[in-house]
């Protein structure tokens, strides 16, 4: 009986930290306010930087008709291609993830806009 409590207790602890970790694009949506000054999510047009449509999945530095940076170009041609992982940890820190690409915005500092922000794009397939 009392190993039955224990399980129903963490179950319930697991069930609601991963919850509070789900990704919610409509609060993703309010976070890439702060990307809308250089990119464009709804359609497929370039900025100061690339269109986001389709940046899941899409190798780093291939999107058609952008200039990228040999950093960033490079980073392509070494594999690089937008996952959740590889987004999170470059969304948190640009410039460190990629040294010498162009991007100036500084980074997401909060996991939760980082999983919501992810989510938000991912409603822009290519």
């Amino acid at each position: 009986m009392r190993a039955a409590a224990f399980f129903a207790a963490i179950s319930i602890v697991t069930l609601s930290t991963g919850q509070s970790l789900a990704q919610d694009a409509a609060a993703g949506e309010k976070v890439f306010a702060k990307c809308k000054a250089c990119h464009v999510i709804d359609k497929d047009q370039n900025k100061i930087g690339p269109s986001l449509m389709g940046v899941v999945g899409r190798t780093a530095g291939t999107h058609a008709d952008f200039k990228y940076s040999p950093a960033m170009v490079e980073a392509g041609k070494g594999g690089l291609v937008w996952d959740d992982a590889t987004l999170t940890e470059y969304l948190r820190a640009p410039r460190e993830m990629i040294k010498g690409g162009k991007m100036a915005f500084p980074g997401l500092k909060k996991d939760e806009d980082l999983a919501n922000v992810i989510a938000y794009l991912k409603q822009f397939p290519g």
